[in-house]
């Protein structure tokens, strides 16, 4: 019988977009150990933005080129002017309405002799290849005031049409499958939990390593930490008004770092830090190569996370791979994914996150609790599991042979 090829879409410009590069590169780290099989994993790129991928493609691992990115310099130079934005996108949305339509294959795919393409990205297109797709969440049912009436309507008539023709739609855990079912109508059957995994391949940094991070960014001998792009949902001013609390009633001042992309929504975000009087204990040092961040993870006192909406917290994972103590929000898969090894709490409970990260800063035994916990946990997730599990869906759908390993990873009991 000929190797099951499977595509994996991993058309995306580059490794800055965060959490949707670290999936994809998590699957390619987790597919190349799998020698044991004959599958073949090609991931379809865009031609001329593959570099953030193909280090991680080994093994059975292939690199399939698709169409070079978009170079749209002139529109890309108007996005940044912000009312310009918002103006494009409320005067594009009734036209939108009226012809919007999914996005079809060019063929390219289904020439390539594919057996299965996964859908790794909220973004797909519609093909005859059998496929599973994998929405990472539905924010914009939950939060709609984060994104235009355009954005909604998008979201809204792409997420409905790709769950329709996928033979399989993925969750990452049981809270996000429910979800589907209850918003998008899915029937249960359609739906797998397939956790994410805690890329424990990161590379380990060296003394030097620390050190060059930390004066590189000019960072404090110790800091609370937050990852991530400066989205609103991210919550980054609920850790600012908690220190700020903890500075006017305990009289601590505690640095806060923060990393990842500073978005559109950074002007915002730091005009408010500047009239809470927060300036000073607050740093955000953009976009980190991954050994800057594994860097951050160990030079930080603890991970602070209150997000107010997420389909997977990868941050929580890499925390505890990092043996970082967390403190995290309670909403969505989070209480579920983090387990008895983080100290929880609302998003909007500003006195009760504010006792949390005293009590993290202050109690070293309740630090090193925190991070046997977080070890003990993130033991259970890893990518060769994730694409394990994968590995066997692929084949069930193809409707090939299941070993007796394929039999036990699909029966199991999910993790989240």
């Amino acid at each position: 019988m000929k190797p099951l090829r499977i595509c994996l879409d991993a058309r995306l410009p580059d490794a800055t977009i965060g959490g949707g590069a670290k999936v994809v590169i998590g699957l390619a780290t987790g597919f190349s150990k799998l020698t044991d099989g004959d599958e073949e994993y090609h991931f379809h790129t865009l031609a001329d933005a593959n570099d953030w991928i193909s280090p991680y493609l080994k093994g059975p691992c292939r690199l399939f080129s698709g169409p070079s990115a978009p170079k749209n310099i002139l529109r890309k130079r108007l996005a940044r002017i912000t009312w310009l934005k918002r103006g494009w996108h409320w005067a594009s949305y009734p036209v939108m309405r009226l012809g919007f339509k999914p996005p079809v294959s060019d063929g390219k795919v289904e020439d390539a002799g594919f057996d299965l393409i996964h859908f790794t990205q909220q973004h797909a297109f519609l093909t005859s290849l059998p496929n599973i797709y994998q929405p990472h969440d539905l924010q914009h049912l939950h939060y709609p005031q984060i994104f235009s009436a355009r954005e909604r309507w998008r979201r809204a008539v792409l997420y409905r049409a790709f769950c329709q023709q996928a033979q399989m739609v993925v969750a990452m855990s049981q809270w996000g499958k429910q979800d589907l079912i209850n918003h998008l109508r899915l029937p249960a059957e359609k739906i797998q939990v397939v956790p994410w995994g805690a890329w424990t391949d990161a590379p380990a940094p060296s003394p030097a390593d620390l050190q060059r991070t930390q004066n590189k960014f000019q960072l404090p001998e110790s800091f609370i930490f937050l990852p991530g792009q400066t989205w609103v949902h991210k919550n980054h001013i609920a850790v600012v008004q908690a220190l700020k609390l903890l500075k006017e009633t305990r009289g601590l001042k505690i640095p806060f770092v923060c990393s990842g992309q500073m978005n559109e929504s950074f002007p915002k975000l730091q005009d408010s830090i500047q009239k809470l009087g927060m300036s000073d204990q607050v740093k955000f040092v953009g976009f980190v190569t991954e050994l800057e961040l594994e860097s951050l993870y160990r030079l930080a006192r603890a991970l602070v996370f209150p997000t107010k909406f997420e389909g997977w917290g990868l941050p929580i994972m890499e925390a505890f791979h990092a043996g970082l103590p967390v403190i995290c929000s309670d909403v969505t898969c989070l209480p579920a994914q983090a387990g008895d090894a983080a100290l929880l709490c609302g998003p909007d409970d500003i006195s009760k996150l504010s006792e949390h990260i005293f009590r993290v800063w202050t109690d070293a035994t309740l630090r090193q609790d925190l991070i046997a916990r977080g070890h003990d946990r993130v033991s259970q997730f890893s990518w060769d599991r994730t694409a394990r599990i994968f590995r066997a869906h692929y084949r069930r759908l193809a409707q090939r042979h299941l070993s007796a390993e394929d039999q036990s990873l699909l029966t199991a009991p999910p993790l989240v």
